[in-house]
């Protein structure tokens, strides 16, 4: 696993980080030779070989187009080209397609919400932009997932329950049907299970929830998940695949309370896992997640306010 970037306890926008070796349960640090400027709020992706960090908010808190790739084998950094990237951007999402970077979406330095995007290629450090053409509203705060073939984003910081499928092959968007679709929410999660996405969680705008969905892009169709068993209502929170489970952990309820609870949702019928009220073991008959480059964006968990110690300058 590795970690970077963020802001520390003193409010310090940090361009370090650090790789988790589990087997031997250690820390490395990451070089900071040539490594992409402190930042917060950004996104990384893992191409198989690379981390790709990019966007995000520096000290000053203007939204950036600059990013960086970081090679763990040698403990180096490659700038990311600035030609023709996305206008600098920060609450964005991003997945990895296999062999470009998707950005998209997000907050620019005057605060407008954006529905554009652009697709970064390693290999020619090379962008090339995503159509507009019926692609979602403006948003940030939304999430995304690769199905394999496709970018799916959905939901937004002022709580939209539309979403779009994006296409690199073709340059397009579909829409995300709103029938039985979930609330509107952002600050939730997303995963990709091969079959569906599913989201649960996150903030309508007035209260936080313990409901979710699942999305089969084939049908185009929703399916609600049950709150059966569910965790307490949360955003903020983070959420993985295992192959068979969904698992949730963490975050802020309503009160701005931190959590250390989260709960396991089996797609298929059977006995609804209990939440856990602490952090608990995997059952030695759940088969064991793969280490694998995930196609889903991390969801952010800095809580709002964002951090800008400095005042943004008013543009000339």
């Amino acid at each position: 696993m590795i970690v970077w970037g963020g802001v520390d306890d003193n409010l310090n926008f940090l361009n370090t980080g650090g790789r988790y070796d589990a087997s031997a349960d250690n820390w490395v640090g990451t070089s900071t030779t040539n490594a992409p400027i402190g930042r917060s709020v950004h996104t990384a992706v893992y191409s198989g070989a690379e981390m790709i960090v990019w966007g995000g908010s520096d000290e000053n808190g203007f939204p950036l187009n600059t990013g960086g790739r970081y090679n763990p084998g040698t403990n180096s950094w490659t700038a990311t080209s600035t030609t023709n990237a996305p206008v600098g951007r920060e609450v964005h999402t991003a997945v990895w397609a296999g062999s470009e970077m998707i950005v998209w979406g997000g907050e620019d330095e005057n605060f407008e919400l954006l529905n554009t995007g652009g697709r970064y290629n390693p290999g020619t450090n090379s962008w090339v932009a995503t159509s507009t053409n019926n692609a979602p509203s403006a948003r940030e705060s939304h999430t995304a997932v690769w199905t394999g073939s496709e970018m799916i984003v959905w939901g937004s910081y002022t709580a939209e329950n539309t979403g779009g499928r994006y296409n690199p092959a073709t340059n397009s968007w579909l829409s995300t049907t709103i029938a039985n679709a979930p609330v509107g929410r952002g600050l939730h999660t997303a995963v990709w299970t091969g079959d569906e996405m599913i989201v649960w969680g996150g903030s309508d705008g007035s209260d936080d929830l313990n409901t979710g969905g699942k999305y089969n892009s084939g049908t185009d169709s929703w399916t609600a998940t049950s709150t059966t068993n569910a965790p307490t209502a949360r955003h903020y929170h983070t959420a993985v695949w295992t192959g068979s489970e969904m698992i949730v952990w963490g975050g802020y309820d309503g009160f701005s309370n931190t959590l250390n609870t989260g709960g396991r949702y089996c797609v298929q019928g059977g006995p609804t896992p209990t939440p856990s009220p602490t952090v608990t073991p995997t059952p030695s008959g759940t088969p064991t997640p793969s280490v694998t480059p995930s196609p889903t964006a991390t969801p952010r968990a800095t809580p709002r306010p964002r951090p800008t110690p400095h005042d943004r300058p008013t543009p000339p």
